[in-house]
């Protein structure tokens, strides 16, 4: 993916989504992942549907370099993209401008 095209939400959302199956792959990262954020495994899929889960899960991604660059890989991204789709879903813009 280009730098432009993860500028919409739906983009933002796609990335997240392949995220949370990337950690849902391995009950390693998945535990984790649930430990940190309270879940229990049969609350996921209610969870998914709350504005910020996705958000929580690209965040969750970045705060594991090991972990985000894994996933990059696999999904044939930039770890950049990753953090791009978390500022959309976040509304944190990253990037500034420069004039």
């Amino acid at each position: 993916m280009t730098k432009t095209s993860i500028r919409t939400r739906e983009a933002a959302e796609s990335i997240a989504i392949q995220a949370l199956n990337f950690l849902a792959t391995e009950p390693a990262r998945l535990g984790r992942f649930l430990a940190l954020s309270g879940l229990e495994p049969a609350e996921i899929r209610a969870a998914a549907a709350e504005p910020g889960f996705l958000a929580g899960v690209v965040e969750h991604l970045g705060s594991d370099e090991a972990l985000l660059v894994a996933f990059a890989a696999e999904a044939a991204l930039a770890p950049a993209d990753v953090d791009r789709a978390r500022a959309v879903l976040t509304g944190r813009n990253w990037e500034r401008e420069v004039p």
